[in-house]
């Protein structure tokens, strides 16, 4: 990690968070670590970066806060065989973070300009693990089944889409709630035909667009 004094107070703030609230994953806490997380981001928001607000990326698009993005991984349960697909790529951030923990990551963004900054500070970061896709993600991929799905937005109800490219006993979470109406991060583990659903709290996160935009 960027050794800066406002890389390692900031970091050191959200260590203390993280275990206030009982979040003391040592893999995951290295993971993001060990992820230069303004690299990720604009320089006018490097001072931001481990705070607790969500932050402002390009294509009039946000990334959820640090605190939020570790509690969600943190839920995932990565294992160091795990097949993970990200819908919405963003930043890359996270992409990155959880690339330390799994197997390999697909991650895949309907922005052209997001998805390459991501790709390129991907690669930069020497992650061979990570496949980065262009494209509608609304549907999943073609590159299933996986054992962690994350799903960066919301959806009026189940996405069936996602579970049925999970491997037995995999792993989504999202949140499901209409955009005016309270939504819940759930987490979803396939059994047979099936699901077990876990419901981990209130959330407010934009819904799924499934359409490429025309720019950007």
């Amino acid at each position: 990690m960027n050794t800066s004094p406002i890389d390692r107070e900031g970091f050191a703030a959200f260590l203390l968070r993280m275990r206030a609230t009982g979040l003391d994953n040592r893999k995951l806490i290295s993971a993001f670590e060990a992820t230069p997380r303004r690299n990720f981001l604009r320089s006018e928001f490097h001072g931001a970066a481990w705070s607790k607000g969500s932050i402002p990326i390009d294509c009039g698009e946000t990334i959820e806060s640090v605190d939020f993005q570790a509690r969600v991984i943190n839920a995932l349960d990565i294992q160091a065989d795990s097949r993970v697909l990200e819908i919405g790529t963003g930043s890359g951030y996270t992409a990155a973070v959880m690339a330390r923990l799994a197997k390999r990551v697909y991650t895949i963004e309907r922005y052209k300009t997001l998805h390459d900054a991501a790709l390129a500070q991907l690669t930069a970061q020497q992650l061979a693990n990570v496949v980065a896709l262009h494209g509608d993600g609304s549907r999943g991929v073609s590159d299933g089944p996986f054992d962690r799905i994350v799903v960066w937005a919301a959806f009026d109800a189940i996405p069936r889409q996602f579970i049925e490219q999970l491997v037995s006993s995999g792993v989504l979470i999202c949140a499901i709630g209409a955009a005016d109406e309270p939504q819940e991060l759930v987490h979803m583990t396939k059994v047979g035909s099936r699901y077990e659903r876990q419901d981990l709290g209130n959330v407010r996160m934009q819904m799924l667009n499934p359409r490429m935009p025309k720019k950007l």
